[in-house]
């Protein structure tokens, strides 16, 4: 089972007055990259939420935005200054006195005065957030995963598609690499006649044995043997329940390296035209493999 990195999750949770959205995008990249927006107040909460999606995600650009809405913080909370309202007190009626005013002290007159009556901050309890964070990161996490799983059995079928052809294309070179000793011959012979003009008489044992050398030479049994194996593992690691994308990575490139020397050892126009179109089919394998975990 294969898992797309291209994938978007939301989710939102309230409990009593508290309220938290998360928001999760995801991209190729080669490594595991956490990118976090998390309100400042919540900053220590951030090593949990990087933990808990490393747990679930093994590679790729992880983009998330976590929004808190608190109401019961968002409250504003208000002390008085006892001390400073009695000596304001005392001096109004010292006033009064003074001035022989009748008139009565107010609270409007002494929540005048300054530091009387001021907010206090609410400490943010990153505990009693917690569990309910924790929930609705799960939540996205799960319908991330789902849709990431879904993507990649697109990829998968895409993948076995290119495998098949891939298969053909093995099959179809290993029969026309059957008959290259006989070519070998046919060639050196017409490469003497040329030089010679029929002038010398010909050693054909001497020549089946130049040709021979040459067949060794141009011999890609090994290659496609080894081929025929990177493709089956391919195979088996697809149903791989761990990420795979870096092994498949890896096995393109062994795949790669032996239809280019196939390419390379071949006398055969025919089968170097089917190695360029293998080759082709497996660059595209490995575009599409970056899209995976």
């Amino acid at each position: 089972m294969i898992k797309s990195m291209t994938a978007y999750a939301r989710s939102e949770k309230t409990v009593d007055m508290q309220t938290i959205s998360i928001e999760i995008r995801t991209y190729n990249h080669r490594y595991l990259d956490i990118v976090l927006r998390l309100p400042s107040f919540y900053i220590l909460l951030e090593e949990r939420i990087k933990t808990l999606i490393s747990q679930k995600i093994h590679r790729g650009r992880v983009e998330i935005v976590v929004r808190i809405k608190n109401l019961s913080e968002a409250r504003l909370v208000y002390e008085v200054d006892t001390m400073q309202a009695k000596a304001y007190v005392e001096g109004l009626k010292s006033l009064k006195k003074t001035f022989d005013i009748s008139s009565p002290i107010t609270l409007d007159q002494i929540l005048a005065a300054n530091g009387i009556l001021r907010p206090v901050t609410v400490e943010k309890n990153e505990e009693n957030l917690w569990p309910l964070l924790k929930e609705a990161l799960e939540e996205s996490l799960a319908e991330l995963d789902s849709m990431r799983i879904k993507e990649g059995s697109f990829i998968e079928k895409d993948f076995l598609s290119r495998l098949e052809f891939l298969t053909a294309q093995l099959e179809a070179i290993s029969n026309a690499s059957e008959g290259v000793l006989k070519i070998c011959q046919q060639r050196l012979k017409d490469r003497i006649f040329l030089l010679t003009k029929d002038s010398i008489e010909i050693d054909m044992i001497r020549v089946a044995q130049e040709a021979a050398f040459m067949a060794d030479k141009s011999d890609i049994t090994e290659e496609i043997t080894r081929a025929k194996s990177h493709m089956s593992q391919f195979h088996i690691t697809l149903m791989n329940t761990e990420p795979v994308g870096q092994k498949l990575t890896f096995l393109l490139q062994e795949l790669n390296r032996e239809f280019s020397t196939m390419g390379a050892k071949t006398p055969l126009a025919e089968v170097s035209h089917m190695v360029v179109n293998a080759k082709s089919e497996i660059e595209k394998l490995r575009e599409q493999v970056q899209n995976i975990e």
